[in-house]
């Protein structure tokens, strides 16, 4: 007897979103983000969306989002938080959420990447989702340079400052005001090459910047 999970036919994403001009993340497919800033990532994904955004996490890991400094990517209203109390039940909340089609974005805080059965189960829970409303997107954030098979496109963010943080707190505090960076390559596709960019902020509240950046030689995908 064949279910919606067991079913065969090509998902063709109808439309998608543009987290950076010129990027774009396929609705109805799980996407995987790994690097050192993977959580700005999402967060900008966030700001392009409208809507409640669920955003799922280990309990046990004691690195959670600040809502001070959520604020400048997002308004931390907007964000639901889950905890999970076990690995097995972040993927399963993942799955659940993108099925029931209540939130435009799931983002789950991943120890690891998942395997390809989970990841192919979280496309078709997002397809099921999007049934009759806009399909809902996933973002898996992963550690190192992820490498979840099966995702729908796989994304690695890491600051790209260049300056030394300074020691006076006040320092601190000056510096949030200046142009910040970032280097994003994306690893992996099913219709675009590798590439990679600079993102250049300018100031907290000043749109993204994109331009082209070299490709690092021997970069894992």
């Amino acid at each position: 007897m064949s279910t919606h999970l067991l079913a065969r036919k090509t998902y063709h994403p109808r439309d998608g979103i543009a987290p950076l001009p010129g990027l774009h993340l396929a609705r109805g497919r799980a996407h995987e983000v790994c690097g050192g800033a993977r959580r700005a990532f999402a967060l900008w994904v966030a700001a392009r969306m409208q809507g409640v955004v669920l955003w799922i996490s280990p309990a046990w890991d004691p690195n959670q989002l600040n809502p001070d400094g959520v604020v400048e990517f997002v308004n931390p209203a907007r964000l639901l938080f889950l905890r999970a109390n076990r690995a097995e039940d972040l993927l399963w909340a993942c799955e659940e959420s993108l099925r029931s089609g209540a939130v435009p974005l799931v983002v789950a805080d991943l120890p690891a990447p998942p395997a390809m059965t989970p990841v192919r189960r979280l496309h078709l829970a997002a397809e099921r989702g999007g049934e009759g409303r806009p399909a809902p997107l996933a973002l898996l954030l992963t550690p190192g340079k992820g490498g979840a098979p099966g995702i729908e496109s796989r994304w690695h963010l890491t600051p790209d400052h260049r300056s030394p943080l300074p020691e006076d707190p006040r320092a601190v505090r000056e510096m949030a005001q200046l142009p910040r960076q970032w280097r994003l390559t994306r690893l992996r596709a099913r219709t675009a090459p590798l590439k990679a960019w600079t993102v250049a902020q300018a100031g907290p509240d000043s749109p993204l910047r994109l331009s082209d950046a070299p490709v690092a030689t021997g970069v894992a995908t």
